[in-house]
């Protein structure tokens, strides 16, 4: 998490010779270590608090700003790669050893409540739930995993895959970099739209809950 961190920083401070100059220290370590996070938020289910939206909308915005080194085609082969194969790996544990872990009411590894709402999801959606989900926080970790346990095919859940994952990374890394590359002369903007689309996702989970504690206590009230 310290090379996001470092990211975050120097994007902060307003220094477009730093960000390039970031891209330059890591090479082509930069593209291993988001792959790897983008690959561990989608493919494992007890890693659904790692940055997904909004790291794609930074690493954009960030390709955007001059003077950066960020090869922006060759982060969104790399990131849709990571994607793919993180909601593949996702679906084959849920194939093995999903049922398992579902009938299991505690675990330390994660929380049996966001299974239960990515199968409500999966439920009212259907095939297009692997398509949908990639733009809901939480539910996108869990939704392969949820396909995997409800034993779709594996070729209808594969086109499904690959068509979530290129809209998804591409169109919030191409959102960034349009952000970065139209308001480069005024940082602050960009950061400003950086952490709007960091606090989407908290603001999603608040919302849902409020909107759940107002279903149960409409319901509470009709007993």
């Amino acid at each position: 998490m310290e090379i996001l961190q470092l990211i975050w920083d120097w994007t902060v401070h307003l220094s477009a010779e730093k960000v390039s100059e970031l891209a330059t220290w890591c090479g082509p370590w930069l593209y291993a270590v988001l792959f790897a996070v983008i690959f561990c938020e989608t493919g494992l289910v007890a890693t659904p608090f790692l940055p997904g939206d909004s790291l794609l909308f930074l690493v954009g915005a960030v390709a955007g700003l001059a003077g950066s080194t960020i090869n922006l085609p060759l982060m969104t082969l790399v990131l849709f790669a990571a994607a793919v194969l993180g909601d593949g790996v996702n679906y084959a544990i849920g194939k093995r050893l999903g049922p398992v872990v579902f009938s299991s009411s505690n675990s330390r590894w994660w929380n049996k409540r966001h299974l239960i709402e990515a199968q409500k999801f999966y439920e009212k959606y259907g095939a297009k739930t692997i398509v949908l989900a990639r733009f809901v926080p939480i539910v996108r970790t869990f939704a392969p995993f949820v396909a995997g346990i409800g034993r779709m095919s594996y070729g209808r859940f594969a086109a499904y895959n690959v068509v979530g994952g290129a809209l998804w990374v591409t169109g919030f890394l191409w959102a960034g970099y349009w952000l970065g590359s139209t308001f480069k002369s005024n940082l602050k903007i960009v950061i400003y739209g950086i952490v709007v689309v960091s606090v989407l996702p908290l603001a999603y989970e608040v919302l849902k809950a409020r909107r759940e504690r107002a279903r149960e206590r409409a319901a509470g009230s009709t007993v």
